[in-house]
């Protein structure tokens, strides 16, 4: 009965310990959500996943990928103003636009060891290789945001 009490008493520890070991994680999740390409075929699809799968493998600091069709798409608009209306739209000026709703169907976020990871992923060789296997899957532009851990 004694060694069960001890043996349970450590399980619960190591749950408290492990958890608290994963609360506030100092890590940077660099995610993004893009338009699908529907016309892509299976073989970029693979293309893309494999290449993506092997992200931690290839880049030193991601530590883990993931990506998969959202479960509501995001909303992005994308603002087009011609001559002028440009420059008064940056400076806040109201101004006739035109607008295109563009829905972003994919996401992807990858866990990396911090704001230096991701100043070294993109001048990796590998991250060329990543990117024309993404290419093939999505339509131009993304909606790209990063957590940082506190």
């Amino acid at each position: 009965m004694r060694l069960r009490s001890s043996f349970l008493a450590v399980c619960a520890a190591s749950l408290l310990l492990t958890s608290a070991a994963h609360a506030g994680e100092k890590t940077l999740l660099h995610c993004f959500a893009w338009t699908s390409i529907k016309d892509a075929s299976p073989a970029d699809w693979d293309g893309f996943f494999k290449a993506s799968d092997a992200l931690p493998s290839k880049i030193k600091g991601i530590t883990h990928v993931w990506y998969g069709k959202l479960a509501a798409p995001l909303t992005q608009y994308n603002v087009q103003a011609q001559g002028d209306a440009q420059q008064k739209l940056r400076s806040g000026e109201a101004t006739p636009v035109t607008a295109q709703r563009v829905p972003r169907d994919w996401g992807m976020c990858m866990e990396m060891a911090g704001p230096d990871t991701l100043k070294a992923y993109d001048t990796d060789p590998y991250h060329k290789t990543w990117t024309d296997a993404y290419a093939k899957i999505r339509v131009e532009g993304t909606t790209t945001f990063n957590f940082v851990g506190q």
